[in-house]
């Protein structure tokens, strides 16, 4: 069992972290590897969306203010990639950008949850696990409800 009790276990689940602020991509990764998943963690959005097509990773959890590209630069670059590269990926924005515009337009722009920074580590957990779910529906045409987490 994992540090709290009814939280999903990762195992196996291959997780892209993009995040900007080193101290947070660490804790993040740490309590995602903890729970079972494989996290490749990037500074940059650029850097993720390279890793992304190289190496398919099951969910895109990023921050939506970083240096150079933000993580809305991100999700739209993903979302023009044709599936097999990446571009139907289940994403999370994971943000301190809390408004209710900041809400609809994270979703607009094709993540599929609104994590508000700070957040509790074990909804962060919960939001991958969920993503996993919607990766593991991807071999049907879904349609996929956007859900905002927080707020």
């Amino acid at each position: 069992m994992g540090l709290w009790n009814g939280t999903p276990r990762l195992d196996g689940l291959r997780v892209l972290l993009v995040e900007g602020a080193p101290p947070v991509r660490q804790v993040v990764g740490e309590v995602l590897a903890e729970y079972g998943a494989h996290v490749t963690a990037v500074d940059s959005a650029v850097a993720g969306l390279a890793i992304l097509k190289r190496e398919k990773p099951d969910a895109l959890l990023s921050s939506l203010s970083m240096r150079d590209k933000d993580g809305y630069w991100l999700i739209r670059e993903v979302r023009k990639l044709p599936p097999d590269q990446g571009g139907d990926i289940p994403a999370a924005a994971f943000t301190g950008l809390t408004t209710a515009e900041d809400r609809l337009a994270t979703l607009q722009a094709g993540f599929q949850y609104h994590v508000p920074k700070p957040a509790d580590l074990r909804l962060l957990v919960e939001v991958v696990a969920l993503l996993a779910l919607k990766k593991s529906e991807a071999g049907e045409h879904r349609a996929t409800m956007a859900v905002s987490l927080g707020g």
